[in-house]
């Protein structure tokens, strides 16, 4: 779970809401009804949906329906562990100095990742190591680029939405204007309230733009980042289990990968599967 991004989105609105319901005229120092001061249903229709709308009119169908897997995938900061993967290249590199890289198929067919899986078996095989290096760069490349046309996405929304809240404004400033009478008693006095309604939709395209999207299309550039250095290890660490690399050096020099705090870590096999 992203305790982090939990906290950081939550204590964000959670901020937000309070300074809402201060200032108020009663002289409380909180005061809930004011929240209803910063709900309109137009503002909403308007700012949401036409983001939404841009968004699918951007974006291929199969990537807006994938939205639900993408905020798991953000949500989950476990799923890549470096540390785990340098004990298994570790141990692969141990079966393939005792009994030949021929024994490593039986390892790569009990592995649950494809990109693990296709390496060890490129191995398998015998093919020339630096074809098989540009097979896993350029696979690791085209991912990557993958990832950030979806984080693009929310990057996407991230700068449409204010300018949406905007259009909103406009709308609620030109119908505020149009159907403003001065010359009867209360014309006047109704500009504040008018006011205040067309600039709510600003408010709610800032929100979406740096509460939501904002947020999601960081996080999901920080799991591309942990994808691409375990890959990375798993190629350097392939390449040299095909070397014929001693697997204790092996473990030394995939260790470099990680930063240097972060190395006592990976010490031995407990520690790198339970960090």
């Amino acid at each position: 779970m992203n305790i982090t991004y939990i906290i950081g989105i939550v204590g964000a609105f959670l901020v937000m809401v309070i300074g809402m319901m201060q200032g108020s005229s009663s002289g409380a120092f909180l005061d809930p009804k004011q929240l209803g001061n910063f709900i309109d249903g137009a503002s909403v229709f308007i700012t949401i949906g036409c983001t939404l709308m841009v968004l699918i009119g951007s974006f291929p169908i199969v990537q807006i329906k994938n939205i639900p897997k993408h905020i798991g995938i953000m949500m989950n900061t476990k799923r890549y562990d470096p540390f785990a993967i340098v004990d298994q290249l570790v141990e692969l590199a141990q079966i393939a100095r005792k009994n030949g890289l021929l024994a490593l198929e039986e390892q790569g067919n009990k592995q649950e990742d494809p990109f693990f899986k296709q390496c060890i078996m490129l191995i398998v095989d015998n093919n020339d190591a630096d074809q098989v290096k540009d097979i896993m760069m350029n696979d690791i490349e085209q991912a990557a680029g993958r990832h950030e046309g979806i984080a693009g996405m929310y990057d996407k929304g991230s700068s449409v939405a204010p300018a949406f809240g905007m259009v909103g404004t406009l709308v609620g400033l030109i119908n505020m204007l149009k159907g403003m009478d001065v010359s009867s008693g209360d014309g006047a006095s109704s500009i504040g309230t008018a006011m205040g309604t067309a600039l709510i939709t600003t408010l709610y395209g800032c929100v979406l733009a740096h509460m939501i999207f904002g947020p999601i299309a960081q996080q999901l550039r920080l799991r591309d980042e942990e994808e691409t250095l375990c890959k990375l290890i798993i190629v350097e660490g392939i390449m040299s289990i095909q070397a014929g690399a001693n697997p204790k050096f092996l473990r030394e020099k995939l260790m470099t990968f990680m930063q240097q705090q972060q190395r006592g870590e990976g010490g031995g096999e407990d520690k790198g599967k339970a960090a």
